[in-house]
């Protein structure tokens, strides 16, 4: 004799389903945005960055050098009076090119060293991705499935989306047989 399961209900395995499709719908743009984001501070870093400073640092050269020769104008002009006001520039401009080469020197440092702290915590987010877009689709569809045989075995209707429908050839009770004369 055959016992039957008593199956009174799939909502449970219907809010899972549904929570966890949610959860992938918010989880894989995020980390999608999270890999972008890594993708675009490798290229300002390595290109971007260093060339707006090396930009920065001529203009800044440039700066300088029009300041020496405003200081050495002014002493040239007046050898007795003061050029407080044209030394106070070239410090400022030499200040300012020491600055932007310390920025310089550390987005290099940064741009040789970026792969490897990032890369160990960026192989990390591709294997949750990965997770989100294979293992945990499979998921879904598994539970879909399950939940279309549990409410075809029990003789409910699944609420689940997608769910297969059942087919006259798995229903329970036998087909009509036509009835032989008698």
């Amino acid at each position: 004799m055959e016992e039957r399961a008593h199956i009174t209900s799939v909502e449970a395995l219907e809010s899972f389903r549904s929570s966890l499709i949610l959860y992938i719908s918010k989880a894989r743009p995020a980390l999608e945005e999270v890999t972008s984001e890594l993708q675009r501070l490798r290229t300002w870093l390595e290109h971007d960055h260093r060339l707006q400073c090396e930009h920065i640092r001529r203009r800044q050269l440039i700066k300088l050098e029009q300041a020496r020769q405003s200081l050495s104008s002014a002493r040239i002009s007046n050898p007795e009076g003061s050029a407080d006001e044209q030394q106070m520039m070239v410090r400022r401009a030499r200040h300012a090119v020491e600055e932007t080469e310390t920025k310089l020197r550390r987005a290099k440092v940064w741009s040789r060293e970026f792969d490897h702290h990032v890369d160990p915590l960026s192989r990390q987010l591709d294997h949750l991705l990965n997770l989100l877009t294979t293992d945990l689709q499979k998921g879904v569809a598994y539970l879909t499935r399950t939940i279309g045989t549990l409410s075809h075995y029990s003789g409910s209707t699944p609420l689940a989306a997608g769910a297969p429908p059942a087919s006259p050839a798995d229903s329970e009770e036998p087909p009509p047989t036509p009835e032989s004369p008698a």
